[in-house]
């Protein structure tokens, strides 16, 4: 009996992965860690006394996070259905739960961190994959409802919208237009009707606009990316650092470990803004190999999408492409000063531990995915 419950978690190891996705997310795991460490070490030092205290915290939740990866690779994904909507449920509880008092540490202004007893993580990093579960679920199942406006495309914008006003609450606008490009890709390879996306997307924009003009923060925000300079001594200040660090690089950058921004000119580089110091450090060439990697990602991730043997498995492949992929550029468009600024990690090279091992345990089962791929 043992036996058969194993032999139905777990599928067989013999069975090959995507080769060239394992080894892009490597090269960029071991890229990430390098240059995090380069880009830390003025900050640890100041605050912890090691040069080297975030490397070995960031380093023990990559080993966290392969051990997922390997994991989750060897999971069939289809078991994971069966608790997609008991994953979805929990998801919803946590981010509900953060507003709470008690839970969200002293400043009552930030609820995204959730505190319970030495454990803190953010619950908006687990409900982006139970979202696209649970999407993923739905739509492969009910799949002749997703053409249908009532049925399928506004039960899905729904469902978004109560996952949206948790995360405003927070608040936290990234990760709210992350979670929304996700929804709006799954639907779109689910096959909505582009007619429900024009239909709905105007009122959702003036939403937004309603939202960003009148929230102080994000008012200022839209201030400081009109001019960054103008306000460069407090709101813009973080926006011009990352212009400096981006601009002093260069063709091939000042060499790896000899930023001057991330001497605490840009408050913690190690996070958010890391890629203004592997700018700085690297230089262009650096940042498009940085990007071709990412791209190379990208593109395993569609083919491993469009090659799944079911839906199911297709729509699971699109929601965590969609999500490294948007939130990759959406970082890289904020440290460059293309969009309004907002915190948002670049996937495997910012520090953060939650972040880190729940990225490498979706693309664990993005490989397993692969290995029932059909040429």
């Amino acid at each position: 009996m043992k036996n058969n419950v194993f032999q139905k978690i777990f599928s067989d190891f013999k069975k090959p992965i995507d080769f060239w996705l394992l080894f892009t997310v490597v090269i960029l795991l071991a890229t990430g860690l390098i240059t995090m460490f380069s880009a830390s070490m003025p900050y640890a030092n100041r605050e912890y006394g090691d040069l080297a205290y975030i490397l070995k915290n960031q380093l023990k939740f990559a080993l966290l996070g392969l051990v997922a990866l390997f994991i989750t690779a060897n999971i069939d994904y289809h078991f994971y259905r069966k608790f997609t909507i008991p994953i979805f449920g929990f998801a919803l509880f946590l981010l509900i739960l953060v507003l709470v008092p008690g839970f969200h540490g002293n400043d009552p202004k930030i609820r995204r961190w959730l505190y319970i007893g030495p454990i803190n993580f953010q619950p908006s990093e687990i409900m982006k994959i139970a979202l696209i579960m649970f999407f993923a679920h739905l739509m492969s199942k009910y799949d002749y409802n997703v053409p249908k406006f009532f049925k399928g495309f506004l039960l899905y914008f729904v469902i978004f919208g109560i996952v949206a006003v948790l995360l405003i609450k927070e608040p936290h606008l990234s990760c709210t237009i992350i979670v929304f490009a996700i929804t709006v890709v799954m639907l779109f390879c689910a096959g909505a009707k582009i007619f429900h996306f024009i239909l709905t997307g105007i009122p959702a924009l003036a939403g937004l606009a309603y939202v960003a003009l009148f929230t102080d923060y994000m008012k200022e925000r839209l201030l400081s990316f009109k001019d960054p300079f103008m306000y460069k001594s407090d709101i813009g200040w973080q926006v011009v650092q990352s212009l400096y660090a981006i601009g002093t690089g260069g063709l091939f950058g000042k060499g790896l470990g000899k930023s001057m921004q991330k001497f605490l000119y840009l408050p913690e580089p190690h996070n958010d803004f890391i890629f203004a110091i592997i700018a700085e450090e690297l230089g262009f060439v650096g940042c498009v190999a940085i990007l071709l990697l990412f791209l190379m990602f990208m593109w395993r991730g569609i083919r491993i999408a469009l090659y799944a043997p079911d839906r199911y498995g297709s729509l699971i492949a699109v929601g965590i492409t969609s999500l490294i992929g948007v939130q990759c550029i959406l970082n890289i468009a904020v440290v460059t000063a293309s969009v309004p600024a907002t915190g948002v990690a670049l996937p495997l090279f910012s520090y953060g531990g939650t972040a880190l091992v729940l990225f490498l345990a979706e693309i664990g089962i993005l490989l397993n995915i692969s290995k029932y791929a059909k040429e």
